[in-house]
């Protein structure tokens, strides 16, 4: 009988993956490697969730033990990275103040008005067609990294050469590519069967997608003073446990073991700075439309559930450029743009953390490179002892694609997508905010939009089948909720 495998739980796995965490936040963790390899463990698995073959229960049990000893050594960089929201506000000398208009205090409507261009929005208030549109995007992108998710970034580069789709401009596709380009670089297994151009029938599920529900679900029960308990007991009553991974995955069995947010976040977690909560952020952006500080602020009540410090900020940080992307809230011609959304979210991140230094990085680096392969090829220079999934080289390149697209929707997730890392996630990311920039569905090509056929499935069991015109008018509500 196969042994069960769940993977991004092992203990085994976990201390490889902690030991990476140490080296990365300044702790000196060399005599617990030390006697972790002397025991004969192993390195954390560079991409799967779980290692080939479990370990004996000894090993195992010296892996719970060391990551004990692990949670104990101090980081150098704990001062210039904290978690607690007030400590990261002390941290920011220009966080953003709240606007003369409270997102709440808009009366709700359904529609702009019948003399408003497309993404025209009331003030204080994403318009219906912008919501739109971001959900759209968000899908869209998500959808487009799927099939290369895990895959490394040659792999990415040859797979979408090998059919004439490079610089990568629309979907990928297995028809053309040679079957030994295949063979040696197979598509994400779990995706390729819904996202590949000639399988696409709607948006299949995913947690990039899974998790935004989960944020609507939150506001729609408990508004937007929820508290991160409110979020746990969301979870554990609508989040299948399968569909939690890493973060989220260690939280959810943290619950279940009866350990109460915040050290679910801390708790044999190494993955509290992966980009798990950077993910969930988009609903807090789309419900503060114009107040990027108050969507930082319900994001991280989110994000701690699951994160800390650098895995906050992502959430942070999102939230607050789709505050800032909602059209009709930018400052001066009232028209916001990418590069202002960008350098308004990086006010809500600490400027000494590794998070803003890596989201400088993305932007200057596109700005410094025309070709944005170039570009990619120094973040991966800069990053390559990361994980794939680690939210510091995704926030670089996902700032990178962004920059160097100035704005365009197609060229956003293109180049969030082509990068590699994590795919599908900043795909999505990328593709809600410019989605949202663009203001309309008529806004964004069909050839992105047409697929999804208006039907996204999910585990979220209220939101099978649903609309993105819908999920459009349930967020409205929520953004204009008093």
């Amino acid at each position: 009988m196969k042994p069960l495998r769940v993977t991004w739980v092992q203990p085994e796995d976990l201390l490889g993956h902690e030991l990476r965490q140490a080296a990365e936040d300044g702790r000196d963790a060399s005599a617990v490697r030390a006697r972790w390899r002397a025991a004969g463990g192993r390195e954390a698995p560079p991409a799967a969730g779980a290692s080939p073959r479990p370990a004996s229960p000894e090993l195992r049990a010296l892996a719970l033990r060391l990551l004990d000893e692990l949670a104990l050594l101090p980081s150098p960089l704990a001062p210039d990275e904290p978690t607690d929201l007030a400590a990261v506000k002390a941290l920011c000398p220009s966080w953003p103040e709240p606007p003369t208009t409270s997102p709440g205090a808009t009366p709700p409507v359904t529609a702009p008005p019948a003399a408003a261009s497309p993404g025209a929005a009331s003030p204080g208030a994403a318009s219906l067609p912008a919501l739109h549109a971001s959900w759209l995007g968000r899908a869209a992108g998500c959808l487009l990294g799927k099939p290369v998710e895990k895959l490394p970034l040659h792999a990415i580069r040859a797979l979408a050469r090998a059919t004439g789709n490079w610089p990568l401009n629309t979907w990928f596709t297995a028809r053309g590519v040679p079957g030994d380009l295949l063979s040696a670089h197979p598509w994400n297994r779990r995706s390729a069967a819904t996202s590949l151009a000639e399988n696409i029938d709607g948006m299949p599920e995913d947690d990039d997608l899974n998790h935004p529900l989960l944020g609507l679900l939150l506001l729609q029960r408990h508004g937007r003073a929820f508290t991160t308990a409110d979020l746990a007991d969301l979870w554990l009553a609508e989040l299948p446990a399968g569909r939690a991974f890493t973060a989220e995955r260690i939280a959810y069995r943290n619950l279940l073991s009866g350990i109460e947010p915040p050290l679910t976040a801390t708790h044999h977690n190494p993955f509290r700075e992966w980009i798990g909560a950077a993910i969930r952020a988009d609903v807090h952006g789309w419900t503060n439309p114009g107040d990027p500080g108050a969507a930082a602020e319900q994001a991280h009540r989110d994000a701690v559930l699951t994160h800390t410090a650098n895995g906050v900020y992502g959430a942070m940080f999102t939230a607050a450029a789709i505050a800032a992307a909602a059209p009709g809230t930018g400052t001066g011609s009232g028209t916001p743009d990418v590069h202002e959304c960008l350098r308004t979210a990086l006010r809500v991140v600490p400027p000494r953390s590794r998070y803003a230094r890596a989201v400088r990085l993305g932007i200057e680096t596109a700005r410094a490179h025309r070709d944005f392969d170039a570009a990619v090829d120094h973040l991966h220079s800069v990053h390559r002892d990361h994980h794939w999934v680690h939210v510091l080289p995704n926030a670089a390149l996902l700032a990178a694609a962004l920059t160097h697209a100035d704005g365009d929707f197609t060229g956003s997730i293109c180049r969030a997508v082509s990068g590699g890392w994590d795919t599908d996630s900043n795909g999505a990311t990328a593709g809600s905010i410019a989605g949202l920039l663009a203001g309309s569905p008529a806004r964004l090509p069909a050839r992105w939009t047409d697929p999804l056929k208006n039907r996204l499935s999910t585990s979220i069991t209220p939101f099978d089948g649903v609309g993105f015109d819908t999920l459009a008018e349930l967020t409205h509500r929520e953004a204009t909720r008093p």
